[in-house]
Order: structure tokens, then C-alpha cells, then sequence
């Protein structure tokens, strides 16, 4: 027979007493291990940019984003003064510099100073929806416009001008950085906002007519000027990107969206309400898009549309893919809500050529 020690016996008492304490705190019937396992799988949590801007918020997560409970959206009365006498409804300039026909598409509707005053917060809202390809391929806004738009804002007084996207291939610093467009803001003074997942709230949408609520940024509901500046271009499921579909880079669960897309769009514009809407048609994108990716589906129009309108704007729009307004169903369902019309013919357009 082994003869057990006293000190053997002790260890083996202190063991079984830990072995208790343990067994006390697991959930019944769960056997604990004696040596801590390695699971067979673990989701991997992306590492913190090892360099982000000071004027950046974090990234948005992939993944399980929290989503708080639904809130009545503080949207701040942003109607744009009144257009100044012989102004445009809608200004559509021509010419070979993307600043300069941005410049003028916009004193043709009144001026910079019609939407923007002393000391407002300004939101610029383009597409940066990917980081596969540079601005040549014409999936991402032109970064001369958005910069333009910082430039002019920021001249009429404005005390901040933050862009920003939320990008479904890529992450939001690749994509700011591959479009050119976080170069040209920053080097006209703006800031890039990397849109973070805790400022997205389920979002009541008062005349929404398919949701009633959805998850939306709320700092886009409470800046004084939203400027929507999408870029035209080819879409697979809705025919065409415009400015009623940029504003799905405002929303999570976006493929939540595509369920009844065209209504659903009109009820996030009627949330939204950008005061100014600019669309970049200077490089479009003719097919295969929204991402792109060859040279030969890029059409060089040197086109730029203003409005305060944005159903008029991209009534516009689809007039130069050969298309009708009614042809794009986020277009017809927001003029049906009225957001906006339609009726290019009872508006007065003035088309500079620069």
C-alpha cells in the first residue's frame, strides 16, 4: 500500500477545494476543465488603425453593430432661403473644369450663401462606396466637386465642413483614400468622418410610407446643411445611382433596403431632406456598376446639376442615360410623396456652359 504524507494529503485538499469554488461559479451540469481549452473558432476582432486622423470618429463594425432604441429624429429646420429673383429651379453647367462648373451650376440657383450661413455645420454627403478603384473608374464622386463644395461652404461662413461615407467594400479609411477624396478635402479644409457604428439610432420616419423607422446616422439629422453630392452612375438592381440612392451611405442594414427599394429610398430622403444636392456627372459611369472597374464603361460628360430640388435633380439625371424619371422607381416614389417633381418642363432650368 502507497503510504500517502501529510503534505501530499494537504495539496490534494487544496485541489479539490478549488476545484469546488470553480465548479460553484459554471453553469450546471459543465464540466471544468482542468486545463483551459483552445476553442476551436473565434471570430477575429479588427485591430484599432494604427493611424487615425484627429478629426476621425472609428470605424463602424462589421459586425453585431449596436443599435439603440428608437428615437423621434432631431432634424433641424433646414429650408434653404428663397431663391434670389431670375435664380434657376435647377442649374445643369458644362465644361472641362469640375470646379469651375460646380461653382456655376450653383450661383445659377442662387448662390452658395442660399444654404449656407454664419457659423452653420456643414455635412457633404458624396459617394465613396468602395476602395477597389481610383475616381478615373467613376464609382466614387469626383474629388474636385467635394472639394469645391468645402471650399464654398467654408467661404460663406460655415464653422465646420465635414464628409463623410459609410462604404460597403473596403473599409471607410481605404475608401476615403483611394477616391482622392480625403487628399482634396483636407487640402481645402474639411474634415473626413469615418462614420462610427454607436452614432447609427433606430430612427422613427414620421410620413414614411414602407418603414417607419430605421437605423440612421444621427449626426446627418442634426447638422444645420446637408449637401448630397452623389455621382451618376449605373446600378444592377436600381438602373441607376443618383441622389435618392446616396442616401442609402446614411443607413445600416442596407440590403434591408433593397427589399421594396424604390419606396424605401423615398421614405429615407423623406427623413434625410438634404437642402442642396449636387450631382457630379463630369466622369459617369455608363455600366456595370455601382463599383465599375473597366475603363470602357466611363463616359466623359463634364456635367455638373444643382437644385435644392433633389427629385428634380435626378429627373435630370436620367436624362442622360438615355432614361425617363418615371424609369428609376426611388425618382417616381419620391415625387409621389412629395419630395420633389419630376416635371422637368414645369421648372426653369438654366444650363451654363463654361
Amino acid at each position: 500500500m502507497k503510504v500517502v504524507t501529510r503534505r501530499v494529503f494537504l495539496r490534494g485538499m487544496m485541489i479539490l477545494g478549488a476545484g469546488a469554488a470553480i465548479a460553484a461559479c459554471a453553469p450546471k451540469s459543465v464540466v471544468v476543465p482542468t486545463q483551459e481549452p483552445k476553442p476551436a473558432s473565434l471570430t477575429k476582432i479588427a485591430e484599432a488603425p494604427t493611424s487615425v486622423p484627429a478629426s476621425a470618429s472609428p470605424e463602424p463594425a462589421a459586425t453585431g453593430t449596436p443599435i439603440q432604441p428608437s428615437a423621434t429624429p432631431v432634424v433641424k429646420a433646414r429650408t434653404p432661403s428663397p431663391a434670389p429673383a431670375g435664380a434657376a429651379y435647377l442649374a445643369v453647367a458644362r465644361g472641362t473644369s469640375p470646379a469651375e462648373i460646380t461653382m456655376r451650376a450653383i450661383a445659377a440657383i442662387g448662390g452658395i450663401e442660399r444654404f449656407v450661413k454664419k457659423g452653420y455645420d456643414v455635412i457633404v454627403k458624396p459617394n465613396i462606396c468602395n476602395a477597389n478603384n481610383g475616381p478615373e473608374y467613376a464609382s466614387t464622386t469626383n474629388p474636385e466637386v467635394v472639394a469645391t463644395l468645402v471650399k464654398l461652404a467654408l467661404g460663406a461662413g460655415a464653422k465646420r465642413v465635414r464628409v463623410m461615407d459609410y462604404p460597403f467594400a473596403g473599409s471607410g479609411q481605404a475608401a476615403y483614400a483611394r477616391s482622392g477624396i480625403e487628399e482634396a478635402v483636407k487640402a481645402a479644409g474639411g474634415e473626413m468622418e469615418l462614420m462610427a457604428a454607436m452614432k447609427f439610432a433606430d430612427t422613427k420616419i414620421p410620413v414614411g410610407q414602407d418603414i417607419k423607422s430605421w437605423p440612421v446616422y444621427q449626426p446627418i439629422l442634426e447638422a444645420d446643411l446637408v449637401i448630397n453630392v452623389p455621382i451618376a452612375k449605373d446600378h444592377g438592381i436600381a438602373r441607376l445611382t443618383l441622389a435618392g440612392k446616396n442616401l442609402m451611405g446614411t443607413v445600416e442594414n442596407r440590403p434591408g433596403i433593397h427589399r421594396n427599394l424604390g419606396q424605401r429610398i423615398a421614405d429615407i430622403a423623406s427623413l434625410v431632406k438634404p437642402q442642396l444636392t449636387i450631382i457630379d456627372a463630369v466622369r459617369m459611369l455608363m455600366a456595370n456598376g455601382p463599383t465599375g472597374g473597366n475603363l470602357n464603361d466611363v463616359k466623359q460628360a463634364n456635367t455638373v446639376i444643382a437644385s435644392h430640388d433633389i427629385v428634380a435633380a435626378d429627373a435630370y439625371a436620367t436624362t442622360l442615360f438615355g432614361l425617363r424619371p418615371e424609369d428609376i422607381s426611388y425618382v417616381a416614389a419620391s415625387a409621389k410623396m412629395g419630395l420633389g417633381t419630376m416635371d422637368l418642363k414645369s421648372i426653369k432650368i438654366e444650363e451654363p456652359d463654361v
